[in-house]
């Protein structure tokens, strides 16, 4: 049982290593790539507006799919195909339209990068999340290839960005078609399938793709208040960080005087990741005991520490430090996320609960403020944009901990990390 087990996680740790290599190379390089096509701060905010709104039209259709097919691939199939064309699409499509239309280039781009990472991710990260609960193995521990294939990534990508930028693209096409045999060959055993009855008898059902989910099961998720209040913080930090980040490679490279600010960048997102995997194996434990409201309160904090420091203190090794500060910010947002979807809410539903609270909030915070942000670089500044997104992230943060009920209050007598069943559960769910 042990050495099955032992097969399925390093499948798994795969499966997360080559997709989140190519989420790393896109997000890492894109705008540096895009400035050096050309492309103004205006059109690359819309990249990424175009890609969130198609992600908020996919989002809740996938998470109800994922559900009712359980470990079925099909979903997670078409995303992999998707980033397969990764390669022909930058260098033979999205390239030529930028010099034909910016605005045209950045909503065909964003449409085509939602498909692959924005909306893809969360069918990944359901998936994954799923098999990690029915093989009995921690969801971060599995997740932090993730973190090692971004520091990877980042690292090699700094010297395919040297020799020729549009490599990097090419070197997603690869990792898809790795990560697609992968996924091939990934199976979940029989003793495990038998296993997750252990989850409740949803989980078993969704196993075998037979999960009876009806419309009163969404509404009651709906109208959860932690579940609003999950939701609200997920819009006012999770999409900020992303959009924090999408233009931080040109911030960054305005006070880099040592050398060459790409390359630079590059080793110093590669160092973050690796920290970040490292901080991986510790954060499913720290979660456990001080719960998962609390872990992603400590995410925001950062966060706020990030974004102000970024504002305020702009010497370049100061910069550097800012950015490894998510080494420890983003392990607490992964494991927090899951734990508390799986604690808080129905786990039959947990793919829905994933997709809507996390990925959908996120993407419709993305979707408006990339647009403004970028906007705003370029109307006061980068320094001062911060501040006013500092100011956001504290007051979502402050409405969302009133909201959202303490995970804590889940668990059984005498358990640190186990959750008890909630009133919606079918049964106990392992987070």
């Amino acid at each position: 049982m042990e050495s099955l087990r032992r097969g399925v996680f390093w499948n798994y740790g795969g499966l997360f290593f080559f997709y989140f290599a190519i989420w790393q190379l896109a997000f890492t390089f894109l705008p540096l790539w895009l400035a050096r096509e050309g492309m103004g701060t205006g059109p690359i905010g819309v990249v990424s507006t175009v890609s969130a709104i198609t992600a908020l039209l996919l989002q809740p259709v996938y998470g109800y799919l994922q559900d009712r097919l359980g470990f079925k691939k099909y979903l997670f199939a078409f995303v992999v195909l998707c980033a397969a064309f990764m390669g022909p699409f930058f260098v033979f499509v999205f390239q030529p339209l930028i010099g034909v239309n910016e605005y045209l280039a950045a909503v065909v781009g964003g449409i085509f990068l939602s498909l692959c990472l924005n909306s893809g991710v969360g069918v990944v990260e359901a998936f994954s999340e799923r098999a990690s609960r029915a093989n009995g193995y921690e969801y971060g521990h599995a997740r932090l290839f993730g973190s090692l294939a971004g520091g990877t990534a980042a690292l090699v990508g700094g010297f395919l960005w040297a020799a020729n930028p549009d490599s990097i693209w090419w070197a997603g096409t690869v990792s898809a078609i790795v990560l697609g045999t992968l996924l091939f060959v990934a199976r979940v055993p029989k003793v495990a399938e038998q296993a997750s009855g252990a989850d409740g008898a949803g989980d078993a059902d969704a196993t075998a793709g037979g999960t009876r989910i009806t419309k009163a099961t969404i509404l009651g998720l709906l109208r959860d208040r932690s579940f609003v209040g999950f939701v609200v913080l997920m819009f006012g930090t999770a999409a900020l960080y992303d959009v924090f980040d999408q233009q931080f490679p040109n911030y960054f490279a305005t006070f880099v005087t040592s050398g060459d600010a790409e390359v630079l960048f590059s080793r110093v997102v590669a160092v973050q990741i690796f920290a970040e995997a490292a901080f991986m194996v510790a954060a499913p434990f720290i979660v456990n005991r001080i719960g998962a409201r609390k872990g992603l309160m400590v995410f925001a904090a950062i966060l706020l520490v990030r974004v102000l420091g970024s504002a305020f203190f702009t010497h370049e090794w100061l910069l550097i430090v800012w950015r490894l500060l998510a080494a420890i910010e983003m392990p607490f947002l992964l494991v927090s996320v899951m734990k508390y979807i799986t604690r808080m809410f129905d786990v039959r539903i947990s793919a829905t609960a994933y997709m809507l609270g996390f990925n959908f909030a996120k993407q419709i915070g993305i979707a408006i403020f990339a647009t403004v942000f970028g906007l705003s670089y370029d109307a006061i500044g980068f320094a001062h944009s911060y501040l006013i997104m500092a100011g956001v992230i504290l007051v979502v943060t402050v409405v969302a901990r009133m909201l959202m009920a303490d995970d804590r209050e889940r668990l059984a007598p005498g358990e640190a990390g186990t959750p008890a069943a909630s009133s919606g559960d079918a049964a106990t769910a392992r987070a």
